[in-house]
C-alpha cells in the first residue's frame, strides 16, 4: 500500500511539524497493516524511512531510493526553511516551490522556468508547506546519525541512470557508510523519477 505523508494528498497536517512526528505517522500506518512491512521511500521519503527505522519503527526490509543526503557537503542555506515558511505564510506558494527547487534541489534557473509551464509544477504548488517539512527533515540528518547507519534491517539503496550527480554521490556515500546494504542501479529510472516496473523488479528480487 501507499500513503500520503503529512501535509500531502488526503492526509492531515497537525502542527507543530517535527521529523519524529512523521516517523510516528509511518509507524502508525505499518501498525494498521500488520505490525511489520517492507518499506520503500523515494527522495525525502527515503530519508524519512531510514530515520524511522533508526527510531525502531518495525520493518522487514528497507528500500531507499535516491535519498538526498549531502554528508555536510554543499548543504542548502541554514535559514532556507524559515524563508520557505515565510513565503507560505504570505500565500506565495509558487514562489516557495521555486525557492525550494532553486536552493534545496539545486535546479538551474532555465530548468525552473521550463518546469513552471508544466502540469508537474502545478501539482507541486499545493504542496508548498511540505517543502518546509522536507527541508527540515533532510537538514536534520543530512549527515546520517550513527543509529541510522546501524539499522539492522536488510537494506537496498537505489538510484536511476542517469540521475542528478548530487544524488549519485549521495547514494554512493550512503552505501559506503552502510556496508551491509545493497547498492542497486535501476536503469529504467531517470532524472530522479521512479520507474514502477524496474523498481518493483528489484524489490521483489530481495523480498521473495
Amino acid at each position: 500500500m501507499t500513503y500520503d505523508r503529512r501535509g500531502r494528498g488526503d492526509s492531515g497536517d497537525t502542527a507543530p511539524y517535527a521529523p519524529e512526528r512523521e516517523a510516528e505517522d509511518l509507524g502508525a500506518v505499518i501498525d494498521a497493516v500488520g505490525d511489520a512491512a517492507a518499506v520503500f521511500g523515494h527522495s525525502s521519503g527515503a530519508v524519512l524511512s531510514l530515520f524511522a527505522a533508526a527510531l525502531g519503527v518495525p520493518m522487514t526490509h528497507l528500500f531507499l531510493s535516491e535519498p538526498p543526503l549531502r554528508f555536510g557537503q554543499n548543504e542548502p542555506p541554514a535559514d532556507l526553511a524559515d524563508r520557505l515558511q515565510a513565503l507560505v505564510d504570505q500565500g506565495e506558494n509558487e514562489q516557495a516551490v521555486e525557492l525550494f527547487l532553486r536552493e534545496d534541489v539545486g535546479l538551474p534557473e532555465a530548468a525552473i522556468e521550463g518546469l513552471r509551464a508544466t502540469e508537474e509544477f502545478a501539482s507541486l504548488v499545493p504542496l508548498a508547506q511540505t517543502t518546509v517539512y522536507d527541508n527540515r527533515l533532510v537538514a536534520s540528518v543530512s549527515t546520517p546519525t550513527a543509529e541510522m547507519l546501524r539499522v539492522d534491517v536488510p537494506t537496498a539503496i537505489l538510484r536511476g541512470d542517469p540521475t542528478m550527480p548530487m544524488l549519485v554521490t549521495a547514494v554512493e556515500r550512503l552505501a559506503t557508510a552502510m556496508p551491509g546494504a545493497d547498492l542497486v542501479v535501476v536503469p529504467e529510472s531517470h532524472d530522479h523519477g521512479v520507474d514502477p516496473e524496474g523498481t518493483v523488479r528489484e524489490i521483489r528480487a530481495r523480498i521473495s
